[in-house]
């Protein structure tokens, strides 16, 4: 089955297809790896990525995913894939960086009227003490920066709007 999922606010479209007692990851036609989840508490289990086990600690948010791996945090948001074709149809001249959580802007590595370019760090934020990067979903130019440092938002907040460059 085809998913869609948002990693710091940049989506990757990935096949998930059960294999032996797991599944194995493709992104289009390749085989990325083979995965395998298993819980041990509420919010720790262990993940294994092509054979190497990691412990993880996670909390589901709705679509969201936090995981805490590796010393570092992520958000995983799952993207149903037949909204994805939408959302992005109604964004296509406005591009927009959603904050995956709620919390507060520590810092802004952007300003308006700069070039971007896809997966570029434009703020990180903080939210239950995880800091998290905000990249931008696609090339563009930066043309709002919708909160200050030190601001609070919620979860889905556009943190800033790009526009395709030549617009």
């Amino acid at each position: 089955m085809k998913h869609c999922f948002e990693v710091n606010g940049v989506e990757y479209p990935v096949w998930l297809v059960r294999h032996e007692d797991g599944y194995r990851l493709r992104l289009e036609n390749e085989v990325i790896a083979s995965l395998r989840f298993s819980r041990q508490t509420e919010r720790r289990g262990t993940l294994t990525i092509a054979g190497e086990s990691e412990p993880v600690r996670f909390v589901v948010d709705g679509e969201t995913v936090h995981l805490h791996m590796r010393g570092l945090a992520r958000s995983l948001r799952y993207r149903d894939p037949m909204r994805a074709p939408a959302s992005a149809s109604q964004e296509t001249n406005q591009l927009m960086a959603r904050a995956p959580i709620p919390g507060m802007v520590l810092t802004i590595n952007i300003v308006p009227g700069q070039s971007v370019a896809g997966g570029a760090a434009l703020m990180t934020i903080e939210s239950m003490k995880l800091e998290t990067i905000i990249r931008a979903p696609k090339h563009g130019v930066v043309s709002r920066i919708h909160f200050k440092e030190g601001e609070s938002f919620e979860r889905d907040a556009v943190l800033v709007s790009l526009v395709e460059e030549g617009i």
